[in-house]
């Protein structure tokens, strides 16, 4: 390599020693580890029931959505049985009503995607303050691995199936 491409990368500023592999984790280190992951984890549940409080609103929903539905159907019948001349109006109530339950419905599905959107953003705020704290915000996340024989990975995967199908 020339002089110019290694001064261009930055090779020069570099020493031509070899470096000593990476090694594995230590024990503590990896404790320690465990340790961040569960704190993150309890953060997240502790965050994540004052989101799920909002059941009651949900069931209201759900009521005005039945109702709205329920009168449409009356409505619908009662349209069906009366004159022609009187039955475009009662119709174009029974189509409002319909439209009053989409409405609810709508409503109901958008405030959970706007939580699911407030915890994403909650999410990414927390992870941004990690790696501000760890001294290096724009470094890459990394991920943690365990080695595994083929073994204990198809045994662990078995329990994972055998817990799925216990709850179901």
């Amino acid at each position: 390599m020339t002089r110019k491409l290694e001064s261009l990368f930055g090779f020069d500023q570099l020493d031509n020693t070899a470096e000593s592999p990476a090694s594995a984790p230590t024990v503590e280190e990896t404790k320690t580890t465990i340790a961040n992951i569960d704190f993150a984890i309890d953060k997240i549940d502790e965050a994540l029931p004052a989101v799920r409080g909002l059941d009651a609103s949900d069931a209201e929903m759900d009521d005005l959505a039945a109702k709205a539905t329920e009168t449409f159907d009356d409505l619908m019948n009662l349209g069906m049985q009366v004159d022609s001349r009187y039955s475009s109006e009662i119709f174009a109530v029974a189509s409002n009503m319909l439209g009053h339950a989409i409405t609810a419905k709508t409503a109901k599905l958008n405030k959970k995607l706007k939580m699911v959107d407030l915890q994403m953003k909650k999410l990414k705020m927390d992870q941004d303050k990690a790696r501000a704290e760890a001294g290096n915000p724009d470094a890459p996340e990394t991920a943690h691995g365990q080695i595994l024989s083929r073994n204990d990975l198809l045994e662990r995967l078995m329990m994972s199936r055998d817990q799925k199908d216990d709850k179901a």
